[in-house]
């Protein structure tokens, strides 16, 4: 009985450890170096090579909802400072600018986690990079996403490339041209984001002057293929970087999809993180998103989706009203008055 198993075990020792232990002791460990050539090769069980939820979440944020995203981090020393500057300044900039609701106008935004503004999404998109490039822990890189060993254009490099960082404007340009070029939209520049974070951790590299075009190129090729329901060919974007060759972009595109393991599962709960955190990014930087008045167009349109949402609910509701209904339905069912005679 259990009783005899504990009085023979200190108070201070569960039973399920030393009866683990003692199970250990009769299973030797097989390793590498004790399989015979007849048994084959050693394969170790995917269980064993992935990491505990904690560290896992640690090192790879772009995988874990609740995990806190890379550029995020990045851009907190960035905004202490200017908070201290207009602390010591006296200076409030963007209160001024920034519009507020009152009783007789109300202000709302067109971006939405669904449909996002596709110019506000690129300008955050954008300075997520350039704070990844400015707040660089290091230079790591590899040679297939270097400019000058792989150029993009047949002008000469410049010598300084890799040390002068870029600014916001110049990265907000190379993007732009992409995504207008190619037509794709602003939830293909927050998955790009996405498969960048996921590049650097995977790859255990930087972004850094030197390389932070093909990188990005290399994601955006991926994002849209991945996200669009037409993706745009290498070809097509030969087209618009005339100097490239497509050779080259498919050994961009092989490099990167090795380099992420071929994870290229972006979750909703991920994309919807990196979502609100830019919009995060674009408060404290003042990069605020498109305010204007609600007039009587766009309130039709809200009242109309807002109609369709409480359809589809209703529906769901009498689906879930059937003669002999499970526990886990009875959300929405409506309970019948008593008839008090």
């Amino acid at each position: 009985m259990g009783g005899s198993v504990s009085c023979c075990i200190s108070p201070g020792e569960s039973p399920k450890v030393h009866r683990r232990e003692v199970e250990l002791e009769e299973c030797p460990i097989t390793t590498t170096e004790d399989v015979s050539e007849d048994t084959g090769t050693y394969l170790q069980h995917i269980s064993d090579r992935e990491l505990p939820d904690e560290l896992a979440q640690e090192a790879n944020p772009s995988d874990h909802p609740r995990a806190s995203t890379l550029f995020l981090n990045k851009s907190q020393t960035d905004v202490r400072e200017k908070r201290k500057s207009n602390y010591l300044n006296h200076m409030s900039p963007g209160l001024l600018t920034k519009k507020y609701s009152s009783c007789s106008t109300i202000f709302i935004d067109d971006s939405t986690v669904s449909q996002p503004n596709l110019k506000s999404t690129i300008k955050c998109v954008a300075l997520a990079i350039y704070y990844h490039i400015k707040n660089r822990d290091s230079n790591r890189s590899l040679d297939i996403f270097d400019e000058k060993k792989h150029p993009l254009t047949r002008e000469k490099v410049p010598d300084d490339y890799s040390v002068v960082d870029p600014e916001h404007k110049l990265i907000y340009r190379f993007i732009r041209t992409l995504f207008s070029s190619a037509q794709l939209t602003a939830e293909c520049a927050i998955v790009t984001l996405v498969y960048l974070e996921r590049l650097l951790t995977y790859a255990e590299m930087d972004i850094c002057p030197c390389n932070w075009k093909r990188i990005v190129l290399g994601a955006i090729l991926l994002a849209s293929k991945v996200w669009d329901d037409q993706a745009v060919w290498n070809v097509d974007y030969c087209q618009i970087l005339k100097d490239i060759t497509v050779e080259d972009m498919n050994e961009m595109e092989r490099h990167f999809l090795e380099l992420l393991q071929f994870n290229i599962n972006v979750p909703a709960s991920v994309y919807a993180k990196y979502y609100f955190d830019l919009r995060s990014l674009a408060d404290e930087n003042n990069l605020s998103f498109p305010l204007e008045p609600l007039n009587n167009k766009r309130a039709q349109k809200l009242e109309a989706i807002s109609r369709l949402c409480e359809d589809k609910y209703k529906d769901l509701c009498k689906s879930a009203m059937r003669r002999s209904v499970s526990v886990d339905n009875l959300v929405g069912i409506k309970n019948t008055h008593a008839v008090l005679s």
